[in-house]
């Protein structure tokens, strides 16, 4: 039988590492299909630089172009596993999408910036990269994010029910697809982006794994509040947001502002409340007669996030796409294979009904292998 086979790359804004699928598009009767995936963490020495250079600092181009370089070899060592896990030969690759990592995300002042080397990974991994597929809809007036929905919607769209995708990443994200097949998206907020940084601070660790800690504590319902006031909730979509807006000095702000001196673990457990409910309320604001939630992302493996966002929700039916079939970490690796391979065929891979864009795009820049 016939493959169609591209690597999606993806390295979010959790700072976790990295992940690559190998995934085949001519699969009979199914959007796509994972032949093998791997995820290659990301050393505290790269971690770590890659969150100063989200701030104005000292050297900054040298320090890019050298991160740059060490996420290359990070991208390449996962797609050589993931090939390996799917027993499959790079020859038969057509291309990888590879996305990079988020630095800047600006699309209000008409830019965006991942840092990455998409020739260095098409020269160490040989194979053919698609790379840079959001700044063409951001130089078309789009927000450049999210870009996912339109691969939500070959994968998880129904005829038969109204569902919801949620993506919680370090920055959450929804994609309504009703039946009648219309879709729209937008971010919602943060994800895991607040809640890793207190823990980090407080805890010495880079997350709460399953939302451990934030179950020892309770919701500071005074914080909250302060946190919810802030403009970006209320806003219409299309609207994206990154670190840029959403860091530790947002939040000390915010708590210097309103005289909060709770304990740690009450202020993780608001964190994330302040992620439930933001994910809640933009799915009753714009997508009020959905039936079911699928979560993915690694904010689905974080038990308290889930149980807070199951009470947001109710009576919607909440579950992941992993009962789908979809693990949760590959979702967003998938998307980027697809992107590829939209890019490659010449097809526009941007929803303007969702970024706001003056109209379809092409997204992406092809590195030969």
């Amino acid at each position: 039988m016939a493959r169609e086979l591209f690597v999606g790359v993806m390295s979010g804004t959790s700072l976790d590492g990295v992940d690559a699928v190998v995934a085949d598009f001519a699969v009979p009767g199914k959007a796509c299909a994972t032949l093998g995936a791997a995820h290659v963490g990301f050393p505290s020495l790269l971690r770590d630089e890659l969150l100063a250079l989200q701030q104005p600092g000292s050297n900054e181009l040298a320090r890019a172009g050298a991160a740059a370089n060490m996420l290359a070899e990070l991208y390449s060592d996962a797609i050589a596993r993931a090939l390996a896990a799917g027993k499959v030969d790079r020859d038969q690759i057509v291309a990888a999408g590879v996305h990079g990592q988020t630095l800047r995300h600006r699309p209000d002042r008409g830019f965006t910036v991942q840092l990455n080397n998409p020739a260095r990974v098409a020269e160490k991994a040989g194979v053919r990269v698609v790379a840079d597929f959001r700044s063409r809809d951001v130089a078309a007036g789009g927000q450049g994010a999210p870009l996912v929905p339109a691969f939500h919607a070959a994968l998880f769209a129904r005829r038969d029910r109204h569902r919801v995708i949620v993506n919680v990443g370090g920055i959450a994200n929804i994609t309504d697809l009703a039946p009648d097949g219309t879709v729209h998206g937008f971010d919602t907020g943060p994800g895991n982006v607040l809640s890793d940084l207190w823990c980090a601070r407080n805890r010495g660790m880079t997350f709460d794994a399953q939302g451990a800690w934030a179950a020892s504590g309770k919701p500071n319902e005074a914080l909250l509040d302060v946190l919810l006031a802030d403009p970006f909730f209320g806003a219409a979509p299309p609207k994206s947001t990154h670190r840029d807006k959403f860091n530790l000095q947002w939040l000390e702000e915010r708590l210097a502002a309103a005289h909060i001196d709770d304990e740690a673990e009450n202020i993780q457990a608001t964190l994330v409340a302040l992620t439930a409910r933001t994910i809640a309320d933009a799915i009753r604001a714009y997508a009020a007669t959905a039936e079911e939630i699928l979560v993915c992302g690694g904010g689905a493996n974080n038990a308290t996030l889930m149980r807070y966002l199951a009470a947001e929700v109710a009576p919607r039916r909440l579950s992941t796409t992993a009962d789908e079939g979809v693990p949760v970490e590959q979702v967003e690796a998938l998307a980027f294979a697809w992107l590829a391979r939209e890019a490659l065929a010449g097809r526009p891979a941007n929803l303007p009904e969702v970024t706001g864009a003056k109209g379809k795009r092409i997204l992406g820049a092809i590195y030969p292998r």
